[in-house]
């Protein structure tokens, strides 16, 4: 299964907090390592803010839900996704089953 995964800062409070948890991930960060049971496609950060994309495959929908839980500080929205030209073959096949209804 393919999975699109965003993820922003959770809000904290002073900007000594948020320095605090900037250095706390980057340190996290430099230990973590992708689990061997994902595959990435594309793992990318936003320019100017606290956040990204991942682009990944994997089998087990709990090795995303361990990879999210490992950063509590930030907020993450998971989707499951399939590729444009997989989601255009069974929505014409939808559309075929439909027009083929009687009136």
């Amino acid at each position: 299964m393919k999975y699109l995964v965003n993820w922003n800062e959770r809000p904290q409070g002073s900007a000594i907090e948020y320095e605090n948890v900037q250095k706390r991930i980057l340190k996290i960060f430099q230990h973590w390592e992708i689990p061997s049971e994902v595959k990435v496609h594309a793992f990318v950060a936003r320019v100017g803010e606290w956040g990204g994309s991942m682009l990944l495959e994997a089998d087990d929908p709990l090795v995303v839900h361990k990879m999210c839980s490992t950063f509590p500080a930030f907020q993450f929205d998971v989707h499951q996704v399939i590729d444009v030209p997989d989601a255009v073959r069974v929505e014409m096949e939808a559309i075929k089953w439909r027009d083929e209804l009687p009136s």
